[in-house]
């Protein structure tokens, strides 16, 4: 049974005080503008069209909330780094992120996307550090895994889970691909742990 499958879109909020009572379990998806971080969620939860996609990176400028039950929740976060948006909207962006990430007592780990080309780049290195100071177990997604051949998909994992080992047994990483949807059970182990399904 995909209980991710019942996803369903909640609110976007411009501001932490407009998001759903801090109570339950939450899992947020973060990553840099350009990862396919909306494609991503829509492959997780089965729907062509949950997380709105776009050729056009950085379109989600709120915390997009999509809920699986009264106490589970998915938090699509805005895209970093890479959108064509003004600096100081960029700030904006930078101070809910950090709010968000630092406050919210319901954040039960994140899943963070990179394109698997271009792996830990400076947003993905602040999001791990973040996530190892607050002891939160974190979950790589090496995205776009088909634009590689196999032989250096794997080998770009190798070197990935090497520079990550000085993060203990807090994150984890795995190949996955939103246009072949391989990787989703994988995945799937890493949310309902953090869900408790």
């Amino acid at each position: 049974m995909n209980h991710y499958r019942q996803a369903t879109f909640e609110l976007s909020a411009a501001k932490l005080s407009q998001l759903p009572a801090d109570t339950g379990y939450e899992v947020a998806f973060a990553g840099r503008s350009n990862a396919g971080k909306s494609s991503v969620l829509n492959v997780i939860t089965e729907q062509k069209a949950l997380a709105r996609t776009s050729k056009t990176p950085g379109r989600t400028q709120l915390i997009n909330v999509f809920s699986l039950d009264d106490e589970r929740r998915l938090i699509d976060l805005p895209g970093y780094g890479y959108a064509k948006v003004p600096e100081k909207v960029k700030e904006e962006w930078q101070k809910l992120l950090d709010s968000y990430l630092q406050t919210r007592e319901c954040l039960r780990g994140i899943v963070l996307i990179m394109d698997i080309r271009h792996p830990l780049k400076p947003f993905d290195q602040m999001m791990l550090e973040w996530s190892y100071a607050c002891k939160l177990p974190i979950h790589i997604l090496l995205n776009k895994a088909d634009k590689l051949k196999r032989g250096p998909a794997k080998s770009t994992l190798l070197v990935v889970q090497k520079e990550l080992k000085d993060f203990e047994n807090l994150v984890s990483v795995q190949l996955f691909s939103a246009l072949d949807k391989t990787g989703k059970d994988e995945c799937y182990q890493f949310l309902d742990n953090c869900l408790a399904l």
